[in-house]
């Protein structure tokens, strides 16, 4: 009540319900206080409790469907790249491109969806669209070592060696460890006949993929690094 009405009762009541008032409140033991404000906080911290446990059920209901979601979606990515990948190996560039751009068009911000349709179009000697999916590719993921490497394999096989140069390099700025772009640009200085360079380039690469146990990989440097040497010496065989 307000101050006024407090006042107004306390006029209206009897002198013996007055002092009778007085005293229980001033004798009102600390124990029942205790008690009183214990039950008060119990009740508080019981409604807090009670109200963090929902809070804590929703986020994890809500974490549970994202996760769902997110499951679903990386579900039908992969189907969609597993069967451009097929289609691929089979030699199918046509159904794989396909493949890929219907991909795309759902997920158009996939960077390797943009990098696998290069790859289609280069095998399908479209180049300039090879380039352009490239490019869209490291626009969405600006460190994508391996679309530039891509890059120069294009402009090499146009023999734009000084091109092809660049984007291999710009591919060891990011991963200096690249073993398929330092071989690359190992072969491309070769072809601007800058042989020590293309040696060195060739021997930390053949490091690399040893390290790695790439055996393969390894085995085709050595026989570049030869033919290399033999260049040299005519004579050698």
């Amino acid at each position: 009540m307000k101050l006024n009405k407090q006042i107004k009762s306390v006029f209206v009541q009897p002198l013996s319900y007055i002092t009778l008032s007085i005293i229980t409140t001033i004798f009102i033991s600390p124990s029942v206080l205790a008690v009183t404000a214990q039950n008060s906080l119990h009740s508080s911290k019981s409604s807090a409790d009670k109200f963090t446990r929902q809070e804590n059920f929703e986020s994890r209901v809500q974490k549970l469907a994202q996760a769902q979601i997110e499951d679903s979606v990386l579900k039908e990515r992969s189907q969609f790249i597993q069967q451009a990948n097929a289609l691929y190996s089979q030699g199918d560039f046509k159904g794989a491109e396909q493949s890929l751009r219907k991909f795309l068009k759902k997920f158009p911000e996939d960077a390797f969806g943009n990098f696998q349709l290069g790859n289609v179009l280069f095998r399908q000697k479209r180049l300039d669209e090879a380039i352009n999916s490239y490019q869209e590719a490291i626009r969405l993921k600006p460190k994508y070592a391996l679309a530039y490497n891509a890059i120069g394999i294009v402009y090499a096989s146009q023999s734009r060696w000084d091109e092809a140069m660049t984007e291999y390099r710009k591919a060891l700025e990011i991963n200096s460890d690249y073993g398929d772009a330092l071989t690359n640009l190992a072969l491309a200085l070769w072809q601007t006949n800058k042989r020590d360079e293309a040696l060195a380039s060739l021997k930390k690469a053949l490091d690399i993929f040893k390290a790695q146990n790439r055996n393969e990989k390894a085995y085709q440097v050595e026989q570049i690094l030869q033919k290399i040497k033999n260049s040299a010496n005519p004579g050698v065989s």
